[in-house]
């Protein structure tokens, strides 16, 4: 098992990040073969997820629509250092998230990419990734 955590700098206030480079450099680093990778976000107003990373309107779109469902200044929340959605959209999205590893290689789709979403910057951050297997 390996564990590394790694620094980021988020430039907006509602971002998506795409970490996925830096994981599978670690992977490759790492010499395991068969296994999984968990990425994971130790902060209670960001998320990990898996997207699409070859159209950034993706990334857009799904920003967009957190924020129609969850929009930054309602009347009725009650938290009191005013950043309530970005609470509600990392627990919606998820701190974590595992990606099966074989013959070295992370098993994501064609398409697909890591991102580490911030909901409550610009602030530095960090990310965990743990790779267990063989």
């Amino acid at each position: 098992m390996i564990t590394q955590e790694f620094s980021i700098s988020t430039t907006s206030h509602d971002a998506m990040v795409d970490i996925t480079t830096e994981v599978a450099r670690m992977v490759a680093d790492s010499g395991i073969r068969d296994g999984t990778v968990t990425v994971y976000t130790p902060h209670t107003t960001s998320a990990i997820t898996i997207n699409e990373n070859a159209d950034p309107d993706v990334i857009h779109d799904v920003l967009m629509q957190l924020d129609k469902m969850v929009p930054w200044h309602q009347p009725f929340y009650d938290h009191c250092e005013d950043n309530s959605a970005a609470h509600v959209k990392s627990s919606m999205i998820g701190a974590s998230e595992t990606i099966p590893l074989s013959a070295g290689e992370m098993t994501l789709g064609v398409w697909q990419g890591i991102y580490f979403c911030e909901f409550d910057g610009p602030r530095g951050r960090r990310f965990i990734v743990n790779i267990t297997g063989r």
